[in-house]
């Protein structure tokens, strides 16, 4: 796979390092590309991020990864609501826009809040994104289920979901509750044992490379199912 170096202006003059990871050779026209957004408590770097933006650009679909302005400093705490959704449609400008690929559809995926900013812009009619995959969705406040995100009832594009069933912040059984309301399609791809972070307990014997394989190819299979992207499936 081929790996570039960019950068993404924003709307404040400011700018935050991406990583543009693209496919060898020649890609399907069909084939969308992926824009991938981080947590709190990471960056693009993030084992799961690079793995996810390695396996799509290996299937032939190209992948941006972007850091949001509190990381670029190296700070721990995130920035304000609206400076985050500012940064996610400006990432997603450049790499529909600017990064001189030609998309004429674009996915975005992230990481807790950066799958809930996603689906912010998304559901706010600012990002046209033809769908969107969680990786671990901030539904609720840690053993807290009444504190719900309501970003998802006005979602209008095709859901991928992977949940851990040890995941603090997602109740598998609310998300699913609330999901049977949505008129689009969506899927929940459960990860057993898994985490917010899809660690799995030692006593299963499980690496976490097995994991983010798993998740690579489930991601790759449905956007061949949803998006006629002629794609390759890893190995």
């Amino acid at each position: 796979m081929k790996r570039e170096m960019a950068r993404v202006s924003l709307p404040s003059g400011e700018s935050v390092s991406a990583i543009l990871d693209l496919p060898p050779g020649e890609r399907p026209v069909s084939a969308p590309g992926v824009i991938i957004a981080h947590g709190v408590g990471n960056d693009m770097e993030n084992p799961i991020l690079a793995a996810l933006a390695d396996g799509m650009a290996g299937a032939g679909c190209p992948a941006l990864r972007f850091n949001f302005p509190f990381k670029e400093k190296g700070l721990n705490a995130p920035d304000r609501p609206e400076k985050l959704e500012e940064t996610m449609l400006a990432a997603y400008r450049y790499f529909r826009e600017g990064a001189g690929l030609g998309l004429t559809k674009v996915i975005a995926a992230g990481k807790s809040m950066g799958g809930r900013i996603a689906s912010q812009t998304a559901a706010e009619g600012k990002m046209p994104v033809e769908g969107l995959i969680f990786l671990g969705y901030p539904l609720h406040h840690a053993g807290d289920t009444t504190m719900t995100a309501d970003t998802l009832h006005h979602v209008r594009v095709p859901m991928l979901f992977f949940a851990g069933t040890r995941d603090p912040f997602c109740d598998l059984e609310l998300l699913k509750s609330i999901l049977a309301k949505s008129p689009v399609y969506w899927k929940v791809e459960v990860i057993e044992g898994g985490d917010h972070c899809f660690n799995l307990p030692e006593p299963m014997g499980i690496r976490k490379s097995e994991v983010f394989d798993r998740i690579v190819k489930a991601a790759v299979q449905w956007i061949q199912a949803n998006f006629n992207g002629i794609l390759c499936c890893p190995s």
